[in-house]
Parts: C-alpha cells; sequence; structure tokens
C-alpha cells in the first residue's frame, strides 16, 4: 500500500471520528438544554396571556359527559411518583422535567417542556407542547388542546395521572 493511500486512508477516518464526536456532543446539548430557537422582534402571543384569544380547535363528541365541577386534584396512578396528589389552585399547571415546571417528571421519555395542563371555560385542557414522545389522553395521542374529564387516564412519559374532585 502506497504512502498516500495510507495517509487518506488515515485522514477519512480521523474525519469522520471527529463527525461521531461532534454529533453526540450537539446531541447531549440538545437533550440538556433544549433545540437552539432564534428571538424574533416580534411579540408572540402565549395562551397563557390570553387564552380566549386562542380557543382549542378539539370539539368534543355530542355523548361526552360535561365536568359540573372542575377536578380539584391531579393525582399519579402510575409513575415514579405513584401517589401522588398535586391541588389545583392555579389556572394552569406546566408538566416536563424542567425544574421551573409545575409538576416536574425525572423521566427520560419526559421533554424539558413536555405538556401544560390548563382550565379553559370550566373545564380542564391538555396541551402538548411539541414533545418529542408525545402526551396522550385515554391512550389517544393529543395533538390538539384536548379536554381532560375526571378519573381519565392521562400519560406522559412513564407517568400515568387522572384529575379528581
Amino acid at each position: 500500500m502506497s504512502e498516500l493511500t495510507l495517509f487518506i486512508l488515515r485522514f477519512g477516518f480521523l474525519a469522520i471520528l471527529w463527525i461521531f464526536v461532534f454529533a453526540v456532543v450537539f446531541a447531549l446539548r440538545s437533550d440538556l438544554f433544549g433545540h437552539y430557537t432564534r428571538r424574533s422582534d416580534r411579540a408572540v402571543p402565549d395562551i397563557t396571556v390570553n387564552p380566549a384569544a386562542q380557543a382549542p380547535t378539539f370539539i368534543p363528541p355530542l355523548d361526552a359527559p360535561v365536568n359540573a365541577d372542575p377536578a380539584r386534584t391531579l393525582t399519579i396512578t402510575a409513575g415514579a411518583r405513584e401517589g401522588l396528589e398535586i391541588p389545583l389552585d392555579a389556572d394552569q399547571l406546566t408538566i416536563g422535567r424542567s425544574a421551573q415546571s409545575g409538576l416536574v417528571i425525572r423521566d427520560e421519555y419526559t421533554s424539558t417542556h413536555h405538556a401544560r395542563l390548563q382550565l379553559w371555560n370550566g373545564d380542564w385542557v391538555i396541551q402538548d407542547l411539541s414533545s418529542t414522545n408525545g402526551t396522550f389522553v385515554n391512550n389517544q395521542r393529543v395533538s390538539v388542546p384536548t379536554p381532560v374529564p375526571l378519573y381519565t387516564p392521562v400519560s406522559i412519559g412513564s407517568t400515568i395521572f387522572e384529575l379528581r374532585p
């Protein structure tokens, strides 16, 4: 084998090795700190600021039960924090791996800012915040803000919870 061929093979192997190292570092950074987003000069409205302006597009079926009294507690029925009851005192509760979340779920299948549970027109509605693994209400993946009836299982990662009166 000639010197030039050996040099090209060594250089190619080294380049592939460095590409792999940068890919691993980028994956770790995005997992720990989230994806980079550019700030724009214009303000983007948030659903928490004015919920009436961004009404959920979910239309419940005609035979769906209507909650006469909204839930007052969130009870975790399966997962690492099983049995934990959280009083729903505020109008919204953020769920995710972030320390700033109202319900912190330390799970490899939970995003940093995974979902938002919000009181809207007297009913609790869950909104998936573009999470990787999704949010499920009664084993149905949520893509739009969806009402959560009492005693209906909601799955985020390996945690399952219900809303109770």
